[in-house]
């Protein structure tokens, strides 16, 4: 058995980040992880294909209507901002299980709320939890991959988001066969709490603390039982270690990721966080709508309509985590985000056309481009661009900014098409896309391959001896 010999935090960081991502349970440690993203999407986008049942059964205004959407981004938005610097306290672990289990229980409140009031407050706390599971998540993830894998790993997640968006509809679809039309929004929603139990089971019996946040904060004797665990090798903690261990730490807070070292990867992940949201919430959470302008009201060719065109961001998703070490995450937002842009041009110059394909088609590339580039950078560039005391502040500011253009798409969209119509709309959109390319020319900052470990005086150091990075 190796025996690796740990005299300082350093060793811990320097173990993970340079060990293979290639053992059986850190990589089951990964996809878990990475469930919870399943969980959110279904939770976020289940109601989109139950929408004209939940509007006739409950008779609700289109303000009412897009507060059952919105309602929900807002608890995300609170959720991200508290998660984030609360899991930089008290670790990955705790808040891992506590946000599946507030998942379980607002999925089934929520598909049995006889009202109004009880549907905001449950869609609220299951905003809360996706809130809280994605920089947990994230930092879960970044802390357990080396520094080759990390981009690929974290970036799987926007595959597992459009694996759960499409397999919304296919779960729908039975219910719709069965002739629960009226009820369809319940079974949606409520059937969340299914793959949330299972990701809460699997998390239970396989996960642990992340090492590396172990290691700042619960001693290297801890982080040492972690690494042995997960890693299968022996780990011997040097007696001359504990003077480290005994070192007052700084205090560090949520204000650091604005600093000069930080402040233009915070406004870079910022502005793909929110763009990308805008754009994929104003579209994409809509695509049953769009759907139906295209093809019909017909409830059967919008499922089947909805499935196809998030194919889409199967493939977008699936094929970027293999191009992240190779290309970067600032060079895929770029390619993603002239896809995105091109899409809607060609669908507002284009309009309505009479060939129904063309346009789902185009719907389709827009979404390829989302995912391949914005829809996973904006999250993958948040998550690896801090060290591990702030990477959960970090993660949640950037969620937090998310869910602020979360809540923008929802209400954009339906307004925006009231009065101009979907030629018009795809045009102004367009604008979206565009602030990103912009803020992507300016900030030039790329993670991947990059030690973000490094203290603020080795960073300083750096600086010195080598030109700097914006």
């Amino acid at each position: 058995m190796a025996e690796l010999v740990v005299r300082s935090k350093r060793d811990i960081i320097d173990y993970v980040n340079s060990h293979p991502t290639g053992t059986r349970r850190t990589k089951i440690l990964a996809f878990i992880a990475l469930g919870g993203v399943f969980v959110d999407a279904y939770d976020f986008t289940s109601l989109g294909i139950g929408i004209d049942s939940l509007k006739h059964q409950l008779g609700l205004s289109p303000f009412e209507l897009g507060s059952v959407t919105a309602i929900m981004a807002v608890g995300a938005m609170l959720g991200a901002l508290v998660g984030g610097y609360v899991v930089d306290k008290i670790g990955r672990f705790k808040l891992f299980i506590l946000d599946l289990a507030l998942f379980v229980v607002a999925a089934i409140g929520a598909g049995l709320s006889p009202n109004l009031e009880l549907l905001l407050l449950f869609r609220f706390l299951l905003g809360v939890g996706v809130g809280i599971d994605m920089p947990v998540t994230f930092s879960f993830v970044a802390e357990f991959t080396n520094s080759k894998d990390k981009g690929k790993y974290v970036n799987f997640w926007q595959s597992i988001w459009y694996l759960a968006v499409v397999s919304t509809g296919l779960i729908v679809m039975p219910f719709y066969f069965a002739g629960v039309t009226e009820n369809l929004w319940r079974w949606a929603v409520g059937f969340g709490a299914v793959p949330a139990l299972i990701v809460l089971l699997l998390r239970l019996a396989y996960t642990e603390e992340s090492p590396m946040w172990a290691a700042h904060n619960l001693g290297l004797h801890e982080a040492g039982k972690i690494l042995e665990k997960s890693y299968g090798i022996q780990v011997r903690v040097k007696p001359d270690a504990t003077a480290e261990q005994a070192a007052p730490r700084r205090k560090v807070g949520i204000g650091e990721i604005f600093t000069s070292r930080f402040r233009a990867r915070t406004v870079l992940a910022s502005v793909i966080s929110g763009t990308q949201a805008i754009q994929y919430y104003a579209v994409g959470f809509y695509i049953p709508v769009i759907a139906a302008m295209i093809f019909g009201a017909d409830t059967l060719s919008v499922l089947i309509a909805t499935i196809g065109i998030n194919l889409f961001g199967v493939l977008g998703g699936t094929t970027q985590p293999f191009l992240t070490h190779r290309l970067g995450l600032r060079k895929l937002a770029l390619i993603g985000y002239v896809i995105v842009a091109a899409s809607l041009i060609a669908l507002g110059v284009l309009g309505k056309t009479s060939w129904a394909y063309v346009s789902a088609l185009l719907v389709g590339l827009l979404i390829f481009g989302h995912s391949f580039g914005p829809g996973a950078q904006g999250k993958t560039m948040a998550a690896l661009s801090y060290p591990t005391e702030i990477r959960g502040a970090g993660m949640g500011w950037a969620e937090g900014v998310s869910r602020v253009g979360t809540i923008i798409g929802f209400y954009s969209f339906p307004l925006i098409l009231a009065s101009f119509g979907l030629s018009t709309t795809m045009l102004l959109l367009t604008l979206v896309p565009i602030a990103g390319l912009i803020t992507l020319g300016s900030i030039r900052w790329d993670p991947v391959g990059q030690d973000v470990e490094t203290s603020d005086d080795e960073s300083r150091g750096e600086r010195r001896s080598q030109p700097a990075q914006s």
